[in-house]
């Protein structure tokens, strides 16, 4: 049982490392990706004659507000997991029902994670601002990785433990 407690760990590890390297990227290249987040919400890149291009706001400010929100998101997410991962490393040795009970941490920074690929970049973005019509900026694909990631480790670290 305790090699299933460690891996639960290490997942919750990989997830708060994965998290603060993406927002480590949008801090070191912050033009780059706000010139994605520019490009989707503008919906200059969709299909010419789509009538959802009506959507697009085409307002620096918004812009801005929408990638820090985002940077934000993914912040809180990274450090939720790395919260998760210290109180789970902390009570990988106790009983059953206080091992779960630090889980809440995972769970919150699941529930982040959810909020910022799956609301902000598939709901929003993918479909609000009709990102999967554009060839150039489309982040559909890499934020279903990161969101299935998240989702498949959640699911893991939530089964139940049994006592050592």
């Amino acid at each position: 049982m305790m090699i299933e407690r460690r891996l639960k760990i290490f997942m919750t590890g990989g997830i708060a490392v994965l998290c603060a390297l993406i927002v480590a990227g949008n801090i070191h290249d912050p033009q780059t990706n706000f010139l994605f987040v520019q490009h989707v919400f503008s919906m200059d890149t969709i299909l010419p004659a789509s009538a959802m291009a009506a959507h697009a706001l085409p307002i620096p400010l918004v812009w801005r507000i929408g990638f820090w929100m985002i940077v934000v998101g993914e912040a809180l997410t990274a450090i939720l997991f790395a919260l998760g991962t210290v109180e789970l490393l902390r009570s990988r040795k106790f009983n059953a029902r206080d091992f779960h009970h630090a889980k809440r941490f995972v769970f919150a920074g699941a529930g982040c994670g959810f909020l910022v690929w799956f609301i902000a970049f598939l709901a929003v973005g993918g479909e609000w601002f009709a990102m999967w019509q554009s060839q150039v900026w489309n982040g559909q694909q890499p934020a279903f990785r990161i969101l299935a990631t998240i989702l498949l480790v959640l699911i893991f670290v939530a089964q139940p433990d049994a006592e050592l």
